[in-house]
């Protein structure tokens, strides 16, 4: 193969596109013609022509110029792209293409797809936060304590994992009651606790502080005394 041929190839460069483009274009409401297009205006752009003629782009793809035009004009009323006006170093007024609001446009799908990824999250975790509490209780969870569930999660802003956390304390403690693990969550929330590695730290200081005052110990073994912390004294 001639080596200047492949020099021109590597100096005509190349079209730099996000592979969420690709990855997107069909949920942004673009088919595979208006998506080359794109690719083809943003190759013009690239190389200083920012604003190529429905002529120049139609010779580049199987579409006529009256359909390219159709097509451009499709894209602006979907505000995918845009066209502005510019201004030459002459005081010359020239129109562009934009290719901002194709961005902007994917940047929303992407939090759009990101809001509801986490939301299906929060309600995985919050159906096993029932669930956990109901196998540690030993019996279904009356209205009341499901409204307690629901305050922790909605008003308090609590993390799941860290309502599991405080439910894990109170078993330790021997105490498995709302009012024991709502203190518990009180505590925690008034001294910064926001992870389970703080959460697991703060109730092994406060069980050391509790056996070195000579508090009382609870066990599930005899053989195997582990102190507590009583919270309902915080």
């Amino acid at each position: 193969m001639d080596k200047e041929m492949i020099v021109s190839w590597m100096e005509e460069g190349m079209v730099q596109i996000p592979s969420v483009l690709l990855n997107k274009y069909k949920q942004i409401g673009l088919d595979e013609k208006e998506l080359v297009l794109l690719l083809h205006i943003q190759f013009f752009m690239d190389r200083g022509n920012e604003f190529p003629t429905p002529e120049q782009l139609c010779e580049r793809m199987s579409i006529t110029a009256d359909e390219c035009s159709a097509m451009l004009g499709k894209l602006v009323q979907m505000q995918l792209i845009a066209i502005e006006e510019g201004m030459s170093e002459e005081k010359i007024r020239f129109e562009k293409y934009s290719l901002k609001p194709l961005w902007i446009r994917l940047a929303e799908e992407l939090i759009a797809e990101k809001k509801q990824q986490d939301l299906e999250h929060t309600l995985h975790d919050e159906h096993d936060l029932y669930t956990v509490f109901e196998q540690e209780f030993g019996r279904p969870l009356s209205p009341m304590e499901c409204e307690n569930l629901a305050m922790w999660l909605d008003e308090d802003k609590q993390d799941p994992s860290i309502i599991k956390a405080a439910l894990r304390e109170a078993v330790i403690s021997g105490k498995v009651n709302f009012r024991y693990i709502d203190r518990i969550l009180f505590s925690w929330k008034k001294n910064g606790v926001k992870t389970i590695e703080q959460a697991r730290m703060q109730g092994s200081q406060f069980r050391q502080r509790a056996t070195k005052q000579g508090s009382k110990v609870i066990s599930h073994e005899p053989s195997n005394k582990i102190p507590f912390y009583n919270w309902l004294e915080q």
